[in-house]
């Protein structure tokens, strides 16, 4: 994952999580795209709800594409139950359009559907970038976690759950699945319906050589990116004992890794850190960083691994 910064390319801002009114939104698609091309983002993913009540919709954001603005994709998929008895929450961003429908009528398990790990697999299957989303929200257990074996990515951040209900971290459910071996990628994303101030606060910062559907998707599917809430990170290194950090103006880094591994250094308008890692750190198999800066937004890398 620390190949995102010296590979070709550059950054392209996008959201990979969003709403209109072909599910529970409230604008229609065409303005959604307008106002997140009008906010400087270069992609997003339209991500309505693939469940009956809305005819299965995977909204088609071509004809809103530009020169400098790109869509992909996608849907919110729903199907089978977690422990705690809701229905699965599944992200799939590059579905192609004629992705077959589950038996998902409503937004609750029913009887003779996939299961949440089955449909993830098709949709991978498919071509497209899966996560599990808003784990926190959801009341994901660990255990229903660990049956998501096709997986690319945990959402790590969800700014309309983070907004309406103060539960937009997923880091609890992502930290215990890489600790685990599991080499997911992280994602920030708004989730927005624009019914709330739910837009345009998570974000992931996609590396790849030109925007177009097919070169970000291949970018995420490597985990080439990293997420944001504003500050950025320009150069990650890991050697000699330290993770030297580029980033824009900041007041902590922070590295960490499996159990309580985690290090930080303070400061004012930091744009270079080197972080020495304690033995905790030198010990994981994997570290992450987080960017803070003065207003409290932090920036997130995907996970190194060591080995």
């Amino acid at each position: 994952m620390i190949d995102t910064f010296s590979a070709p390319g550059r950054f392209w801002r996008g959201n990979l999580h969003t709403h209109s009114t072909r599910s529970d939104g409230v604008l229609p698609p065409e303005e959604v795209c307008r106002r997140y091309a009008a906010e400087g983002y270069d992609f997003m993913a339209l991500t309505d709800h693939f469940v009956g009540r809305y005819g299965y919709p995977i909204t088609d954001t071509r004809a809103y594409r530009s020169n400098r603005f790109t869509t992909l994709l996608g849907a919110e998929l729903h199907s089978g139950a977690l422990v705690n008895g809701e229905v699965w929450h599944i992200l799939a961003v590059g579905l192609p359009d004629d992705f077959a429908p589950s038996h998902s009528p409503e937004f609750k398990p029913v009887a003779n559907q996939e299961t949440g790990p089955e449909i993830a697999a098709r949709a991978v299957a498919a071509g497209a970038f899966v996560a599990v989303a808003h784990p926190q929200w959801s009341g994901l257990t660990l255990a229903d976690a660990r049956s998501l074996t096709a997986a690319h990515a945990v959402e790590i951040y969800n700014h309309g759950c983070h907004m309406g209900c103060d539960r937009g971290d997923g880091f609890g459910i992502a930290d215990l699945l890489l600790s685990e071996g599991r080499r997911l990628s992280l994602i920030a994303t708004d989730d927005a319906h624009f019914s709330e101030p739910d837009h345009f606060g998570g974000w992931v910062m996609v590396k790849a050589e030109e925007n177009s559907p097919e070169a970000l998707l291949a970018a995420l599917k490597t985990g080439l990116f990293y997420s944001s809430q504003g500050p950025e990170i320009r150069a990650l290194h890991l050697e000699d004992g330290a993770v030297e950090v580029e980033c824009s103006a900041a007041s902590a880094v922070i590295v960490l890794g499996h159990g309580s591994a985690g290090v930080a250094v303070h400061g004012h308008s930091m744009t270079r850190a080197r972080v020495t890692l304690d033995p905790r750190c030198v010990a994981s198999p994997w570290l992450r960083v987080t960017v803070v800066d003065a207003a409290g937004k932090r920036a997130w890398s995907n996970p190194i691994w060591k080995g």
